[in-house]
């Protein structure tokens, strides 16, 4: 589905763009290139005085506060110092909400939702690391929230390319609409002017 609009209200919401996450090797696309894209978003979104919520994902060091469910597949035990720290490029604005979760979702065991709710907020637009954990989940989360979900599908990246087609081509379509950061961007003018 093509974008339509931007509710007045809207937020952008990044997720998990932070030193231990982009020094993974991503695709379709880049870190580097998922991260400019989310700072012109996030330019776009301050520039029109909507919210910019930047989102990390952080563990305890000996992995105590981990989702308990048992796996196949755990992720990776002690994480370098400084990894959950957010790059660079997207920070410095005071204006700008910080979130801390400790699941893939942002929503649970957060204030995500509280702080979207204060700010009047009803439709979100995401991007981030990676499409089919962290963004997906924020995604599937929003939209049993209520939220109109948007989704930057070229200002997100996965760990494997599959991973990241198989959320853009079937699942995003259920839950938003879908469109690139020059799309965004563009609507957003469009709608602002």
């Amino acid at each position: 589905m093509a974008l339509t609009t931007l509710d007045p209200r809207t937020a952008l919401v990044l997720v998990d763009l932070q030193r231990g996450i982009v020094a993974a090797p991503t695709a379709p696309y880049p870190a580097a290139e998922v991260v400019a894209r989310g700072v012109r978003l996030a330019d776009a979104f301050r520039a029109h005085g909507l919210p910019v919520v930047l989102v990390r994902v952080t563990t305890a060091p000996d992995g105590s506060d981990a989702a308990p469910g048992r796996t196949e597949r755990r992720s990776a035990g002690t994480r370098p110092e400084g990894w959950d720290t957010l790059v660079d490029e997207l920070t410095g604005h005071p204006g700008d909400v910080v979130v801390t979760k400790r699941n893939w979702g942002a929503f649970y065991g957060t204030d995500l939702d509280l702080q979207l709710r204060r700010r009047g907020v009803t439709q979100i637009v995401l991007g981030g690391i990676a499409t089919s954990i962290g963004v997906e989940s924020t995604a599937r989360a929003a939209y049993e929230h209520g939220y109109h979900v948007t989704l930057a599908t070229d200002a997100m990246t996965d760990l494997d390319a599959d991973g990241h087609r198989a959320s853009v081509e079937r699942i995003f379509p259920r839950l938003g609409e879908t469109g690139t950061t020059e799309e965004v961007v563009a609507l957003l003018a469009r709608t602002r002017g």
